[in-house]
């Protein structure tokens, strides 16, 4: 029996070594090295102090902002409480309750038109966290945000546009757009134009 303990307590140990400490250790000293910023979480900064992630989605209440699709992991995007709800389109609660007041919701605080409601204004992410809306989902939310800041919605379209990424890679995933990036930039918008942010 000592012959094979021997062996297994070596090679447990060993391989402990190797999959626990070796490889992570080199893995995040890579990561480091060659992606700083992804690798510190991809933390987005304003005036010395971090204010989100742009991997990480975030509550936005106000009227002047644009507001990130529904958080399946609770109001705060608890990242400790990340996955989705486990429903599908043949879920009764699904389809009769959740779908509806979120529907309501899109029409009454965004004034989207029923039938034409894209499905990440009142769906959310897989994780529940994501960060960015569809361009057509920051289109519906254009006219709410111009008129809450006294903007012109061309002016808030424009910068809708200009915050929009593209396919990764030319042909990976759909044209997206970073929620926290957009408000910074309305944000900002703001400051230059001497008007307050609420």
């Amino acid at each position: 029996m000592r012959a094979h303990l021997r062996p297994a307590l070596v090679l447990t140990c060993l391989l402990v070594v190797l999959t626990g400490l070796a490889y992570p250790g080199a893995v995040t000293m890579l990561a480091g090295l060659l992606f700083p910023r992804q690798a510190a979480g991809s933390l987005i900064e304003r005036d010395g102090r971090v204010v989100g992630s742009a991997l990480i989605g975030q509550s936005f209440a106000s009227e002047r902002y644009f507001h990130p699709r529904p958080s399946g992991a609770g109001a705060g995007y608890d990242a400790s409480a990340s996955g989705g709800r486990n429903k599908g389109p043949t879920d009764r609660k699904l389809a009769d309750t959740l779908l509806a007041q979120a529907i309501d919701t899109a029409v009454a605080r965004h004034g989207a038109a029923r039938g034409r409601i894209p499905t990440d204004l009142v769906t959310a992410s897989g994780s529940g966290l994501d960060p960015h809306l569809s361009p057509a989902s920051a289109d519906v939310q254009a006219a709410r945000v111009a008129r809450s800041r006294g903007l012109a919605e061309a002016d808030v379209r424009t910068l809708v546009a200009r915050y929009t990424d593209g396919r990764q890679f030319g042909l990976l995933g759909e044209p997206r757009v970073n929620v926290l990036a957009l408000n910074l930039a309305l944000d900002s918008v703001a400051v230059a134009s001497g008007t307050s942010a609420k």
